[in-house]
């Protein structure tokens, strides 16, 4: 086995591959092109994952001025859903599914009068929903009440008669192929379908097994719908592993190698269903190394993680994730070998777009996204590097929309959040900076201590005896360059100052003491968030 991967390694590295690594806590999926980290996803046993599950929910309050009403689905916190997605709509299930679009999903979304949609739906009244976005930080889940169940080369949608194709499927004769199929597939009454972008070039039998798994997928939905009571969950997408093999697996799809004995057969049943070729293509790796250290992924997944990321040109981009938006500061760095100043700003851009593309895509970063590209004067160079942008999004699975280059610089994009990025999922604030990356300077906390204790001393009459409790970080300035600042400060209000220093407190920390009576005149202990 060993030695068949090392040969296909060497020699046959041209497409996609697949890697899961299975460990006790957590699940990885790597899928690389050419060797290098295209993509990746990460799962945790006690994160649990609830996007694309379908509850049955009971509505706790309805907001008229926000237009939308907060669900309980039997989590902590109460699912949030939009007026128009409590009506089930052909077309903005369509939207939300594969690039298709239907006519109608460029309609004005209706607003509700007051009081308007309790007729409809009462408090404690039950609703079906699905989940399209993970609760993230203080937020609950998103809902909608349009239900999708993706199959591998279908996506079944109860409740509607629509049927469709992929945008992103254009070849006429394909698309004529497909919808004929589709025609003759046995679909129940009441269930639209779509075929995925994966359905190109797929057999007929490969779409019946697929819709007759949805529709089996369905029933037992159903059957919980009339035996279980709300809250309860209907319907929970598979595991990662599962979930990376139905969406990714496609002729491009080179190998699957997995690390794990029982999820191997298990993957390699899952697939048979679809494709009984598409199960060779699984193959179980035995060697000694780690599975992502053989890949070289484990080198290449720091990079998603780090601040800084550097481009082979020299240049190099600079990832700040905040609350409310992304910010990426492109940089020349040691890029040189441009004949003009303005050639070499266009090749440093134009690979920076590429790679921005491609680090949105490991890192999981959604919502506002703003590049900061090196400013072009040219007009044909903007638009380039806004082309060179829009392309390498092009396979990117979460729906993105990219404006033009601003008259200030910077390009202005957005790209689907359903769930936290994988730096917030893996990373705690820090305790000590509290999550600014910064802390005050030793400077700065000398001038802050002296004006307390000036303030202190002209509040205390009775004695200007005080022992200031400090990190000794701080007492190492105060001792080498502010000594005779405390000296004067001494003089001026006839007092004596001690001070104290303890490991234990942080550097913007300090303690303040009467030492006659030890009573606390001031602490920025009990000033913390």
């Amino acid at each position: 086995m060993i030695n068949k991967i090392k040969s296909l390694n060497s020699n046959d590295r041209h497409k996609k591959e697949i890697i899961i690594n299975i460990e006790p806590l957590e699940t990885r999926v790597a899928i690389l092109e050419k060797g290098k980290l295209d993509n990746f996803h990460i799962e945790r046993q006690e994160d649990r994952r609830i996007v694309g599950s379908v509850f049955k929910g009971k509505i706790q309050n309805l907001e008229d001025g926000l237009q939308a009403a907060f669900v309980d689905i039997g989590l902590k916190k109460n699912a949030f859903i939009h007026y128009w997605d409590m009506i089930p709509e052909d077309a903005a299930r369509l939207e939300r599914e594969e690039g298709v679009r239907a006519k109608s999903s460029t309609r004005k979304r209706k607003r509700y009068k007051p009081g308007e949609m309790t007729k409809i739906f009462p408090i404690g009244s039950e609703i079906i929903v699905q989940v399209t976005k993970d609760a993230i930080g203080t937020k609950g889940p998103r809902v909608t009440a349009n239900i999708s169940i993706p199959g591998r080369f279908l996506v079944m949608m109860p409740g509607t008669k629509m049927k469709g194709i992929s945008r992103k499927i254009d070849d006429s004769k394909e698309r004529n192929r497909l919808k004929k199929i589709l025609q003759r597939l046995p679909v129940p009454k009441g269930i639209g379908l779509i075929v995925r972008t994966a359905g190109s070039g797929t057999r007929r039998t490969s779409f019946t097994r697929d819709a007759r798994t949805l529709f089996e997928v369905w029933k037992d939905i159903q059957e919980k719908l009339e035996n279980n009571r709300a809250p309860c969950c209907l319907y929970s997408e598979p595991g990662l592993a599962e979930r990376v093999v139905r969406d990714y697996l496609t002729e491009d799809i080179d190998r699957i190698f997995i690390d794990n004995q029982e999820l191997f057969e298990v993957t390699r049943d899952v697939i048979q269903k679809y494709s009984r070729r598409s199960r060779n293509w699984i193959q179980l790796y035995g060697g000694n190394e780690p599975i992502f250290d053989y890949f070289e992924v484990e080198k290449q997944i720091e990079s998603a993680y780090r601040r800084r990321v550097w481009l082979k040109s020299g240049a190099y981009l600079i990832f700040d994730e905040t609350e409310a938006l992304v910010a990426i500061d492109v940089n020349t760095g040691r890029h040189k070998g441009a004949k003009t100043q303005e050639e070499g700003i266009l090749q440093v851009n134009l690979e920076a777009a590429e790679e921005a593309a491609r680090q949105l895509r490991l890192r999981n970063v959604g919502g506002l996204v703003i590049i900061d590209f090196i400013d072009m004067k040219s007009k044909k160079d903007q638009q380039a590097t806004h082309r060179a942008l829009k392309d390498a999004l092009k396979t990117d699975r979460a729906r993105t929309n990219v404006l033009q280059i601003s008259q200030l610089g910077l390009l202005e994009m957005t790209r689907q959040r359903m769930e936290e990025s994988i730096f917030n999922a893996g990373y705690d604030d820090c305790h000590y900076c509290r999550g600014r990356g910064r802390v005050k300077s030793a400077l700065t906390m000398s001038v802050e201590i002296q004006r307390r204790v000036s303030e202190c001393m002209r509040k205390d009459t009775g004695t200007h005896s005080m022992r200031v409790t400090i990190n000794p970080h701080v007492l190492d300035r105060l001792r080498r360059e502010d000594e005779q600042a405390l000296i004067d400060l001494e003089k001026e209000f006839k007092g004596h100052l001690t001070f104290v220093a303890d490991n234990s407190y942080h550097i913007e920390e300090f303690t303040i003491t009467n030492t006659d009576n030890d009573v606390t005149l001031f602490s920025t202990l009990e000033q913390k968030d």
